[in-house]
């Protein structure tokens, strides 16, 4: 009988398996506070860029414009965020982080960060640097850039 051979699961199954495993841990922690690992990402997005369209949020939260139309109502709603109309096109609403949301997010850091390190925790601080630029060249070219 032939020697069976071991094939190792390609790089893109094994990225879907560490964004499982951070969704599944994200999802534990966040629950109790009544938010989705979706509008947590959201909420995080906007504390680096704020006033953004739901359009915009929508693609820097990887997700779709009607996703985003439902967790920009929720996470109104739980007033975390609010919109306010862009004074250079009237009709645009820009969404921007309440008070109530950057406290949420400070109030949640630790837990998500604990997550992060656990994740690399198995890798040197070489590595975790190496890591990010790898990451990082691996988004660039699917962008085309």
């Amino acid at each position: 009988m032939g020697k069976v051979e071991h094939v190792r699961p390609s790089l893109m199954y094994e990225i879907k398996q560490v964004e499982l495993a951070v969704r599944a841990l994200m999802d534990e922690v966040l629950r109790p506070a009544g938010v989705t690992t979706l509008q947590y990402t959201a909420l995080t997005v906007l504390a680096r860029r704020d006033g953004l369209t739901s359009a915009e949020l929508a693609r820097n939260s990887f997700v779709t414009a009607q996703t985003m139309t439902d967790m920009v109502a929720a996470l109104e709603r739980r007033e975390l965020i609010v919109r306010t109309p862009d004074p250079a096109h009237g009709r645009r609403l820009l969404i921007s982080l309440t008070d109530s949301g950057r406290a949420f997010l400070e109030e949640h850091a630790a837990e998500v960060t604990a997550i992060e390190k656990r994740m690399v925790s198995n890798l040197s601080k070489g590595e975790r640097t190496a890591l990010h630029d790898m990451l990082n060249r691996c988004r660039a070219a699917l962008a085309g850039s």
